[in-house]
């Protein structure tokens, strides 16, 4: 396996971060999930401008992104797969073991691992953690991941995928590494950025594609929501048959088959939307 790793392609075992990057030493750090299909990678103008967007939210220098482009292109090629997770990650770089920054400038590392479609249907839990909606990361996909480990981690002790948060104040939020849908009388509601949830790729393309609404919805919306959907660059959008003890019969229902047949169609026609 080829990585990119500030400036050029690595073999795997040479590929080295110094353990004083600050990425590793206090999570300062931001990255990109990019699908990618048979070497071309998905919406990926969209996730340059959101890494930049997560940059400037962390104080980092903006990524290059023609740099990032060479370096996506270069790990593709070098890497055929039919289906991948393309993972750009950028740190603070070479650092103190403190909080406070180095001179040494970013890191950049592009790397891709092989991966396979998701099914069409999955199950949920809730978890009695909360997403701050005005915390200083609030919107930002940062390497500071490990309360989203541990929600992980529940959902798999409960047979289930994916785990889902409320925020400070009881609304619905999002999940460890998704956005949340719900159907109330036939119409697509998801949480809006104001709750605390991350500005998903695919959740702006869903919302664009399908009129799916911005609300604010309480937490037990999901137990009484006609259908449940989850959306990532990974799951694209995905039904849920179970939330929690709650089943959802007939998963994907009709508003959500219809979503997932819309989105597989237009991302389908325009790898860069």
């Amino acid at each position: 396996m080829k990585i990119w790793l500030d400036g050029g392609l690595r073999d795997i075992e040479s590929a080295r971060v110094s353990v004083l990057d600050h990425g590793l030493t206090v999570g300062d750090g931001i990255f990109e999930t990019v699908k990618a299909v048979d070497g071309e990678p998905f919406a990926l103008t969209r996730h340059l401008n959101r890494l930049s967007r997560s940059a400037r939210g962390l104080g980092l220098p903006d990524p290059d992104h023609g740099e990032v482009r060479r370096a996506c292109a270069a790990v593709l090629e070098a890497n055929p797969m039919p289906l991948g997770r393309l993972r750009i990650t950028y740190t603070g770089g070479h650092g103190p073991l403190g909080s406070d920054r180095g001179d040494h400038g970013p890191t950049l590392v592009v790397a891709l691992g092989e991966t396979t479609r998701r099914p069409d249907s999955t199950a949920v839990v809730t978890v009695p953690w909360t997403r701050n909606e005005r915390g200083a990361l609030t919107g930002l996909k940062t390497t500071s991941y490990a309360e989203n480990v541990v929600a992980l981690a529940r959902a798999h002790q409960h047979g289930a995928s994916e785990a889902l948060f409320g925020n400070t104040v009881g609304q619905l939020c999002e999940g460890t590494g998704s956005n949340v849908f719900v159907v109330l009388d036939g119409e697509i509601h998801t949480p809006p950025l104001a709750s605390g949830c991350l500005a998903g790729i695919t959740r702006e393309l869903a919302i664009e594609w399908t009129g799916a609404k911005e609300t604010d919805l309480p937490l037990d919306v999901l137990q009484r929501a006609e259908e449940v959907f989850l959306t990532s660059t990974l799951r694209d959008v995905q039904a849920v048959h179970r939330v929690d003890d709650r089943e959802l019969p007939g998963a994907a229902g009709p508003v959500t088959a219809k979503a997932m047949r819309v989105f597989d169609e237009r991302s389908g026609h325009d790898l860069d939307p």
